[in-house]
C-alpha cells in the first residue's frame, strides 16, 4: 500500500519524507490557499521534496476549461498528477489526458459506478472520499470495496486511493480492503506509529536496563566485596550447578 500526505504545507511533507515511507502528495487549492502561498509556486517547491507523484487539482468545470488549466500544471514537474472532479467534464478531460500519457487523479468519488467510469478512461488514480460518506451516515469502506471488486473483476489497472482518511481504523480497514494507496493528513501518519502499550514497554525496558547498570556498578566498586569472580583463599569454588 502507497502512503501520500495530504497536505500543502512544506514543514509536514518535509518531516514525512524524512520517515524514508513515503510515496507521494495530494494538493488543492483549499489546502494551498491554507498555507497563503501561490499555487504554482508551492506545487514547484513540494516536486522537489517529493520524487513520487503529486496531485495538483483544477478548478474549471468544463472540458476544454480544465484541460487549458492543466497545461501548466504539467510543465511544473515530471511527478504533476492532474486532479479532475468525478463529473462528466470531469470525465472528459481524463481520457484527453490519459491519451496523451499524462496521469490523471479523479477525485470526489462518492459510488463505485464514478470509479467504473474513470477507469474506463484512463485514470492513473481515483479518490473516493471516505471520511465524508461516513459523516452523512454511510459506509465510505463499503465503497471501497466495491470498487476493489469492480477493479479486480475486469482488470483495471486504475489505483484505487483511499481519500478522506479522518484517523488510523480508517487505515487499517483501508488496508484490509485492498486500496493501494491512502492519502492522509500528517497527524494520522504519526498516530500510524503509536500505541500506548509500546510507550510503556519502552519505558520498562530502559528502566531495567537502568537498573541492571546501577546493580553493575555498585558490585564492582572498591570495597564492595567484590573478588572479580575469584574465589576467596581458604575457599572452594563452587560446583557449577546442572542444566
Amino acid at each position: 500500500m502507497q502512503l501520500y500526505i495530504d497536505t500543502a504545507n512544506l514543514n509536514e511533507i518535509r518531516q514525512a519524507a524524512d520517515m524514508g515511507v513515503l510515496d507521494g502528495v495530494t494538493t488543492n487549492p483549499s489546502l494551498v490557499a491554507k498555507e497563503g502561498a501561490d499555487f504554482h509556486t508551492r506545487l514547484r517547491d513540494i516536486c522537489k521534496i517529493v520524487k513520487g507523484p503529486v496531485s495538483a487539482e483544477v478548478v474549471s468545470l468544463t472540458h476544454d476549461e480544465m484541460i487549458a488549466e492543466a497545461e501548466p500544471l504539467i510543465d511544473i514537474a515530471e511527478n504533476i498528477v492532474i486532479k479532475l472532479p468525478c463529473i462528466i467534464e470531469g470525465l472528459k478531460a481524463c481520457k484527453t489526458l490519459s491519451d496523451r500519457g499524462i496521469k490523471v487523479n479523479m477525485t470526489l468519488c462518492f459510488q463505485p459506478l464514478q470509479a467504473l467510469m474513470v477507469a474506463k478512461a484512463g485514470a492513473f488514480l481515483v479518490s473516493p472520499f471516505v471520511g465524508r460518506v461516513d459523516d452523512v451516515a454511510g459506509d465510505g469502506m463499503q465503497i471501497i470495496q466495491e470498487i476493489r471488486t469492480i477493479y479486480d473483476n475486469y482488470g483495471f489497472t486504475t489505483k484505487i486511493l483511499a481519500a478522506s482518511i479522518r484517523h488510523p481504523l480508517h487505515m487499517v480497514q483501508a488496508a484490509t480492503i485492498g486500496a493501494d494507496v491512502a492519502t492522509v493528513p500528517f497527524s494520522v501518519i504519526q498516530q500510524m506509529m503509536k500505541h500506548p502499550l509500546t510507550d510503556v514497554g519502552l519505558q520498562k525496558f530502559l528502566a531495567d536496563w537502568e537498573k541492571g547498570k546501577s546493580a553493575l556498578s555498585k558490585g564492582s566498586a572498591p570495597g564492595s566485596g567484590s573478588s572479580g569472580g575469584k574465589p576467596e583463599p581458604g575457599k572452594k569454588s563452587p560446583k557449577p550447578a546442572m542444566a
